[in-house]
């Protein structure tokens, strides 16, 4: 599967790219975002090492990494006068695909863009993505006390499994279309 880019009512979803670790680094340094997930912020250098990585691609050739940054487009989504043409990244979505058959994903908005609906309006758009593209089921893993992913992958058409994986709930849809 290939990483196209996806336009949502506010949002472009942009293929990762190295170039993007910079702004990122500063989205993602927030320690809290690290709560359920364990780790820290990484800086620009360990960021750019890790988006260049991602790009390169798994090297298997049953599994696609698709990785997007999430770009708010700015109230005239045409750049006027004035304003700039794309507005600030405000975070990221990721799927792995095993062949068709099973796309894992994941969503993290920085801290200064949360409760504002952008990680569900992303999640939507990549499980949407999934279903066009043929993919058969989606999964995500999430802690069980984070509600706020829950309510994403909700919004995205998952449900939670009864299954857990590593101390996270698994939450599963067949892709729309399936």
């Amino acid at each position: 599967m290939r990483t196209e880019p996806v336009r949502t009512d506010r949002l472009d979803l942009v293929p990762l790219r190295a170039g993007h670790a910079a702004e990122m680094a500063a989205v993602l340094s927030d320690p809290a975002l690290h709560t359920f997930i364990g780790g820290a912020p990484l800086g620009a250098d360990e960021l750019r090492a890790r988006y260049e990585r991602l790009v390169a691609g798994s090297g298997d050739p049953d599994v696609s990494w698709c990785n997007w940054v999430l770009r708010l487009r700015p109230h005239g989504q045409g750049g006027g006068p004035g304003e700039r043409a794309d507005g600030p990244l405000v975070g990221t979505v990721q799927a792995t695909v095993h062949g068709r058959e099973t796309a894992e994903i994941a969503w993290v908005v920085g801290s200064a863009w949360q409760r504002r609906g952008f990680a569900s309006e992303a999640a939507r758009a990549l499980v949407g993505l999934l279903g066009r593209a043929g993919v058969g089921s989606v999964v995500a893993y999430i802690h069980p006390g984070h509600r706020a992913s829950a309510a994403v992958a909700a919004s995205a058409g998952l449900a939670p499994t009864g299954e857990s994986r590593d101390g996270e709930t698994v939450w599963r849809a067949p892709a729309p279309g399936r």
